[in-house]
């Protein structure tokens, strides 16, 4: 487990599988997540550093958007709807704001076969340690990668494979300054059944 990063610029950041980490991101610098072997999730949270009350906001985000599938050109929204970050550039194009970061009540209502395991969830707590983020106070997190397709006449919706291949990313610009969470996520179902790294890089 990560947690506080003191991460260099222009540097690739490697976060295990099963792990998360947390670090700063100023105004104008730019975060790339890469899923280096493919068909990895990871989740994202930003928060701003001018007030760690102010977070992103799935709901703020996808009304402002009219759109569940966010990719180039989208912006994400804190809670007080300011701009956290904007997407620059995206070689995948589905990612999910839906569904919460997975947690150790995940495994035990979800996965009947699996070990405990806290999950994305005690990640994030666990990589904001240092900034006093409590632990309800996490919201959904922007999941990179994730796939998840939802039916337009039922609104059912499924968790399938990441379609992202090896290499593929997601890369964001900060509009204020931000600290950021980010996981390689712990879910099977997110991952397609397997757990493996995301790497991650800050420049500017």
């Amino acid at each position: 487990m990560l947690t506080e990063t003191a991460t260099r610029p222009d540097t690739t950041q490697i976060i295990p599988p099963r792990s998360g980490a947390a670090f700063t991101l100023n105004a104008g610098q730019t975060l790339t997540v890469i899923d280096p072997e493919g068909g990895q999730v990871a989740d994202l949270l930003a928060i701003a550093r001018a007030d760690t009350h102010e977070m992103l906001s799935s709901g703020r985000t996808l009304d402002y958007a009219e759109t569940i599938y966010l990719s180039t050109g989208h912006k994400l929204y804190s809670n007080r709807s300011n701009v956290l970050l904007e997407i620059i550039e995206d070689t995948v194009g589905r990612h999910d704001f839906l569904l919460t970061p997975c947690s150790e009540a995940t495994f035990r209502l979800c996965y009947d076969n699996e070990p405990p395991h806290r999950g994305c969830h005690g990640n994030l707590h666990a990589a904001l340690a240092p900034w006093g983020i409590a632990e309800d106070a996490i919201p959904v997190a922007f999941n990179c990668f994730m796939n998840v397709p939802v039916d337009g006449a039922t609104g059912r919706f499924k968790v399938l494979p990441p379609l992202s291949k090896a290499g593929d990313f997601i890369r964001f610009r900060a509009a204020t300054d931000l600290i950021i969470a980010l996981t390689a996520c712990s879910a099977p179902a997110s991952n397609g059944g397997s757990f493996k790294p995301i790497h991650y890089r800050v420049e500017g």
